[in-house]
């Protein structure tokens, strides 16, 4: 099964997701995605598995508290679509997706475990 890991390098959750996959030999790629922003479709396609835009965003961030109050209301997917490419850090972290269409997001061990058999 091939695993994508999509985050921020220098986010925490992100590494001990990351440590936890190099623990149990799992291969993944890992792609930073202010670095390598994700399309729209992407972005369309990991909010349907994901439960809806408001699931996948990061609310306590201090990117999400800094933003106008205008731009935490978007109205359409276009208005999503474009603040999650404009900041992609708002998205929580991880978001881990494999080869068999699975889209999952944040890191803990039991979900891990779950996820992944071990």
């Amino acid at each position: 099964m091939t695993t994508t890991v999509y985050g921020l390098a220098n986010c925490d959750t992100c590494r001990k997701a990351r440590k936890w996959l190099d623990r149990f030999g799992i291969p993944y790629e890992f792609i930073d995605y202010r670095e390598q922003r994700q399309t729209p479709e992407t972005l369309v396609e990991w909010q349907e598995k994901l439960g809806g835009w408001e699931a996948m965003i990061n609310k306590s961030s201090t990117t999400w508290r800094q933003l106008p109050d205008t731009r935490k209301s978007p109205g359409s997917d276009a208005e999503w679509k474009l603040l999650l490419r404009e900041y992609p850090q708002l998205i929580r972290r991880p978001v881990v997706v494999t080869d068999d269409g699975q889209v999952s997001q944040r890191f803990s061990d039991n979900s891990f475990k779950q996820r992944f058999g071990q």
